[in-house]
């Protein structure tokens, strides 16, 4: 009830005043009051997965029945059939599946949107947000847009201080040219279906899940969450240093990293892992 009284008095605000020609005020009002019960906003954090994004919808529309009694078009069903493989302008002729360029940000919505007309806003931010990054370095190295987008789809997993994405970048480059595993629990936990929370099982680790890269050289076969900005910057433009391994602190947040496999196995045992 505290929602509606202030959607009332802030239509109230804007059509106070409001005489003359027109419709009349209070049918005015309530058509305005109307069209913002009806508006709905979904907000997809970076690093969700798609499955994530599904569930998120779904949840966002069970929240608009509750509390609004509408019930929209859009749904996790139908978010997840509208996600199918697509054909991605620069990424080449083939269909790739969509996780990684359902871009993660703020879409407002209202009940007759469906969940392909919300997929194809993402798809549509994500072409705009690419445009505007410059993969001049990483063609120079040998990578596709799409090898970009795996590295920024990892870089959005591992890295949670936003200075340190341009340095988890770099190990992965670094790794890559020098023909060594990526290694990143990140991979395996996807490739999985097991979450953050939940320690990796030695025979997890050992498993022969192809988004196991600990076992298989090279990137995973698709990206393993949809990247923000930051990280795709950081996937394009790694920072120029020769590190090789990091290892996480114990605040959870930032990493060590070293280009020595002995100085990363000592403060490995030095934090506990």
């Amino acid at each position: 009830m505290v929602r509606v009284v202030a959607a009332v008095a802030v239509v109230v605000l804007l059509f106070a005043g409001c005489g003359g020609g027109g419709k009349p005020a209070t049918t005015t009002i309530k058509t305005a009051l109307v069209h913002q019960l009806h508006q709905f906003r979904v907000v997809f954090p970076e690093g969700f997965t798609r499955a994530q994004m599904a569930q998120r919808v779904g949840a966002v529309a069970k929240i608009a029945y509750r509390e609004r009694h509408v019930h929209p078009k859009i749904s996790a069903k139908g978010y997840l059939a509208a996600s199918h493989p697509y054909r991605i302008s620069g990424f080449g002729p083939q269909k790739h599946p969509l996780e990684g360029f359902l871009f993660p940000s703020t879409y407002d919505f209202d009940r007759k949107t469906t969940s392909l007309e919300l997929v194809a806003d993402q798809l549509g931010t994500f072409e705009q947000m690419w445009a505007t990054v410059s993969l001049a370095y990483a063609e120079s190295k040998n990578l596709t847009p799409y090898d970009v987008l795996k590295i920024a789809s990892i870089v959005e997993r591992e890295a949670v201080v936003p200075s340190e994405r341009p340095l988890v970048a770099a190990v992965i480059y670094n790794r890559l040219k020098a023909g060594m595993p990526l290694g990143m629990d990140s991979t395996i936990r996807y490739g999985l279906h097991v979450p953050g929370t939940k320690p990796l099982l030695e025979s997890e680790l050992q498993s022969d899940n192809p988004y196991n890269s600990r076992k298989f050289l090279g990137l995973p076969p698709t990206p393993i969450s949809n990247p923000g900005l930051p990280s795709i910057e950081a996937a394009a433009h790694p920072a120029h240093v020769d590190y090789l391994y990091f290892v996480r602190k114990p605040d959870k947040r930032h990493h060590y990293f070293t280009a020595s496999y002995q100085d990363f196995l000592q403060h490995e045992a030095e934090y506990g892992y």
